[in-house]
């Protein structure tokens, strides 16, 4: 009875001190999604002051995000065996680097040294905070991952309003004053890091509990892996669109001024930030299978219609089309770590690798697409694929699954 009364006395601190930590993770995401999005948000100036090719932007993106997508995986499998509490940090020193080597690069060839550095900062980043934002969850698993998404989804919303309004009429230098931002995010995560050493390295190992089995194969869980990818790269190919040429395509469809392009891509990002919030939560509620089909499949008739309407209706339908598509990545990440059970750090990096990859990829492709055609062209084919969506159909019911597995188990 003794050692029962220990057990139960720390709940209600822990729990109290998970919100503050989620809080706390999620405005660091938010700085470090912040900083991540200002070299998307300056490729105007970037092209205008260096004479880029729509393919060397691409190429910008492509760096940055493959840099982010083949660390991050291989990062989460060894802070699965070793965690590094403080490697949060040391991901915000080389976004910093990165920023400040974009304010004063000179030359092409130093933008992209730069977006490798911002995607070295990211790759080391997102798995470690991923798995403090499952850690201080309290078993709400969907609402913590939707806050700490949130918070980096609202930072690269803001990328593109401080560009217009303070970045670019002031020039390149100026990004260096966001090194501050990076100093910021550093206090706050080596706070973050010592609750984190106490948290999950203090105590014995023995004490920490096993992860509940899912009741599935190796080849089902495999084969739902392989699904969420899919509906990964649907999502990603189609952000890329969005995120990399979204202004380009208001500029030269509906001869918009770069500045009011940037407030377009922030409703856009502003939606994002807020389909994300309602991702997890909803998924927790309702099962994150339902979320992810209304998520990917749901923006389909939208998608199609967009490449059609005048300037009004575009900002519409982008605000919509980034409120529903948003709401999968919460769901998609957790049905995949429930899919893995003790493998947050390995899962998290392999899905936020791939999503950076996808979008990088994204990116470069379309831009050479947008070279051989047209801006509009890339919106025309990209309006199909949301209707991968339909590959949800191939994924299982993990609450089912569980609960024969654990009738299975109960005549033992």
């Amino acid at each position: 009875m003794q050692s029962a009364t220990p057990a139960a006395s720390p709940a209600v601190p822990a729990e109290r001190t998970g919100f503050k930590i989620l809080g706390a993770i999620s405005f660091s995401h938010f700085l470090n999604d912040m900083l991540q999005s200002l070299i998307l948000a300056v490729y105007p100036l970037l092209k205008s002051e260096f004479s880029l090719s729509f393919a060397q932007i691409g190429l910008i993106t492509l760096l940055y995000q493959l840099t982010a997508s083949l660390l991050q995986p291989l990062i989460g499998l060894y802070t699965d065996r070793k965690p590094k509490p403080y490697s949060l940090p040391v991901g915000m020193l080389c976004s910093m680097s990165g920023i400040l080597l974009l304010a004063f690069a000179s030359n092409y060839a130093t933008v992209l040294l730069a977006a490798a550095l911002l995607g070295m900062g990211s790759s080391i980043f997102h798995p470690e905070s991923s798995r403090v934002a499952r850690l201080a969850s309290g078993g709400r698993h969907g609402l913590a991952q939707s806050i700490f998404q949130v918070g980096g989804n609202a930072g690269s919303a803001m990328g593109p309003v401080l560009a217009a309004w303070f970045i670019l009429p002031r020039g390149q230098d100026s990004i260096a004053w966001f090194a501050l931002a990076a100093l910021v995010a550093m206090v706050v995560l080596t706070q973050i890091g010592a609750w984190y050493k106490r948290q999950h390295l203090a105590g014995p190992r023995k004490a920490r509990p096993a992860p509940a089995p899912n009741g599935l194969s190796r080849g089902q869980v495999t084969g739902a892996i392989s699904v969420l990818l899919m509906l990964l790269f649907s999502k990603y190919f189609y952000m890329a669109s969005f995120t990399s040429y979204y202004t380009f395509y208001l500029m030269h469809r509906f001869g918009v001024s770069v500045q009011s392009a940037q407030l377009h891509l922030f409703s856009f990002l502003a939606a994002v930030a807020l389909g994300t919030i309602l991702g997890g939560p909803i998924g927790d509620r309702i099962g994150r299978k339902k979320v992810i089909w209304g998520s990917i499949l749901g923006v389909a008739p939208f998608a199609l219609v967009l490449p059609h309407v005048g300037l009004a209706w575009t900002g519409v339908l982008s605000f919509v089309i980034g409120l529903i598509l948003a709401s999968a990545f919460s769901a998609i990440l957790v049905f995949a770590q429930e899919l893995m059970p003790g493998k947050v750090g390995t899962v998290s990096g392999l899905f936020f690798g791939f999503a950076f990859g996808m979008g990088g990829l994204g990116a470069a492709v379309l831009g050479k697409v947008a070279d051989v055609t047209s801006i509009e062209f890339v919106y025309q084919l990209c309006a199909f694929l949301p209707l991968l969506g339909l590959l949800t159909v191939f994924l299982p019911d993990l609450r089912k699954a569980r609960a024969g597995a654990a009738g299975a188990a109960a005549p033992a």
